[in-house]
């Protein structure tokens, strides 16, 4: 009898139960769409974010210290400490490897350029670094060097061999020496092939950027390193993520550690490097934590919007449905029926109506979020298969929320009164 009630129920009022249905279905389209493109369109976009720059810095412990007595400063003149380029493939053995999109050592030291041997020779900076290395660690390959950490570098002719006596020199001072690529220069005393002209916006088009080995040859510092720009996958920095690991509990601390803050992967080079100090460079790691919050939060707002929308239609259907079944509930009520008996042949039908429409809403917004992904984002969306049981729940909670109301007043009806009328 009780399926028979439901079934008739659904029967007989096709056309409120269609329009409840759609109601769900339209907010789980929404919300399945908003989910997916948040949990899908995160990480894309923290890549895309990351062709802006490193945001992490390593350097050397020395270049901490600051020691003053009396006002005067005591710091060594000395240009500061190094680390050795052979730590660089550990890089890539901390806990959050796998979000290091790339890493580039940097060695700036002073040189003379002479252009030909008819010139005189003129005062340079001269960075060292990797542009597109292969490096190794524990049988696994890798690519480090400003070609993936600094996509901003744009080079008019070809990038040099990091194992070749090449050059880049800056826009700025090719058109003061009057160079351009192919030709040869001197740089303190050792002979290197200007394969192209870089242009940056910065510091660098003043310089010349040579391969590391070059840069530690011309410094007499084999091996040296002054400066290591690390570019890496990290989540939004929030009040967790700035506490001290010194302070926590073990169970907090792991749990610190094991997110990838900016911090906490800074906190784990400083372990793998030694005699080296690692920060993220905070303008850069709190502008991405900004957008990607923002993007977040908007899209919990579209979506919670979308929810209540359902709900509020869901509510209003339900409502109408009560009142237009007031007799049926009356007879059922004056045969004996209790209040349970009544608010459950209710509550399954907005369960079936739950589901239905969570499940074409679900694969509405799978298709929506594809969309959004395509036109909005230039990004393919992946919708993962665990949202369904996700969206599904959302949308039974939101249904059974918004009939409780009426379900309620359906179990307060006095068989009397509604048989007389006058309920």
């Amino acid at each position: 009898m009780f399926i028979r009630l439901v079934y008739e129920s659904f029967r007989r009022q096709r056309r409120r139960k269609f329009l409840a249905g759609a109601a769900v279905a339209m907010g789980m389209a929404v919300t399945t769409a908003m989910l997916a493109v948040a949990t899908d369109i995160g990480d894309k976009m923290a890549r895309e974010l990351r062709t802006y720059g490193a945001n992490l810095v390593v350097y050397p412990q020395e270049d901490t210290l600051d020691v003053e007595i009396g006002g005067v400063s005591l710091k060594p003149v000395s240009e500061g400490g190094f680390l050795n380029e052979a730590d660089l493939p550990k890089i890539k053995g901390i806990f959050w490897r796998h979000n290091i999109v790339g890493f580039a050592p940097f060695l700036p030291l002073s040189a003379s350029l002479l252009a030909d041997e008819h010139s005189d020779a003129v005062p340079v900076q001269v960075l060292g670094t990797y542009f597109a290395k292969s490096l190794e660690l524990g049988g696994e390959s890798f690519v480090a060097g400003v070609r993936s950490t600094h996509p901003w570098w744009k080079v008019s002719g070809s990038w040099p061999a990091d194992n070749a006596r090449e050059v880049l020199l800056g826009k700025t001072l090719a058109g003061q020496l009057g160079l351009t690529e192919g030709t040869t220069v001197t740089v303190s005393g050792r002979a290197a092939r200007v394969t192209g002209v870089l242009s940056t916006g910065g510091p660098e088009d003043s310089a010349v950027v040579a391969p590391l080995f070059l840069a530690q040859e011309i410094a007499q510092r084999p091996g040296a390193v002054r400066r290591i720009y690390v570019s890496a996958l990290t989540k939004p920095e929030d009040a967790f993520a700035r506490r001290d690991p010194a302070s926590m509990t073990p169970a907090d601390r792991d749990r610190w550690y094991c997110s990838p803050y900016a911090l906490s992967i800074a906190y784990q080079l400083r372990e793998t490097i030694p005699h080296a100090e690692a920060e993220q460079i905070r303008q850069v790691a709190q502008n991405e934590g900004t957008v990607l919050s923002r993007i977040e939060g908007l899209m919990l707002l579209v979506a919670v919007a979308a929810l209540l929308a359902a709900g509020l239609a869901v509510s209003a259907a339900m409502s109408s449905a009560v009142l237009q079944r007031r007799h049926e509930v009356g007879i059922m009520k004056a045969l004996g029926a209790s209040n349970a008996a009544v608010a459950s042949i209710f509550y399954v039908e907005a369960v079936l109506i739950a589901i239905l429409g969570g499940t074409v809403g679900f694969g509405l917004g799978s298709l929506l979020g594809q969309q959004i992904g395509a036109r909005i984002f230039g990004s393919s969306i992946e919708v993962a298969p665990v949202l369904l049981p996700l969206v599904l729940g959302l949308s039974v909670t939101v249904t059974l929320a918004s009939s409780a109301s009426s379900v309620w007043n359906a179990t307060r009806y006095e068989p009397a009164d509604v048989l007389r009328g006058t309920a």
